[in-house]
């Protein structure tokens, strides 16, 4: 099975083979607040995860989604303007599942239950740097093309370094 790792450091996503042979990269944003597993951090959770469920296969490039749902909005420069302090996660959801009891997984570490997603993002959102409240932000046809080849169950290593 194909496995993803993202760096913290480099703000990167590496996808690899199920040989561990590099396939893709992509520059992402992780949280400004840095690393944390607990809830309310808007931190960016480490270690061990898998992705629980894919959500958005098909719809537009640009899909608004809140609470896991399309809003039936397609994000706009214009809609962004009128909507400035919303945290837009676009076009295709990744949701990650912890894998570490006790470190992100069950209590109040539990990335699943954080709701932390690999998301699409505007494309003005600056990738590269941290910038997120916690989810690891992409951009749009970054995350469908990751979308495309990823499975649910995929391994995915969330590292500082």
């Amino acid at each position: 099975m194909q496995s993803i790792r993202i760096s913290i450091a480099h703000q990167r996503l590496d996808l690899y083979n199920e040989s561990g042979g590099a396939i893709s990269s992509y520059a992402v944003s992780t949280a400004k607040n840095g690393v944390g597993e607990l809830n309310g951090s808007f931190c960016t959770p480490r270690g061990r995860h898998v992705i629980r469920a894919k959500i958005g296969q098909g719809l537009p490039v640009n899909t608004v989604f809140v609470g896991r749902r399309p809003t039936g909005e397609i994000y706009t420069p214009e809609l962004g303007r009128e909507f400035p302090g919303r945290d837009w996660m676009l076009t295709r959801l990744l949701w990650l599942s912890g894998c570490e009891r006790g470190f992100n997984r069950l209590g109040n570490v539990d990335t699943m239950r954080r709701y932390i997603y690999i998301h699409g993002s505007p494309d003005s959102a600056k990738m590269g740097a941290p910038g997120s409240i916690g989810c690891i932000r992409m951009r749009n046809s970054d995350v469908v093309e990751l979308f495309n080849v990823v499975e649910a169950g995929t391994p995915v290593e969330i590292v500082e370094s």
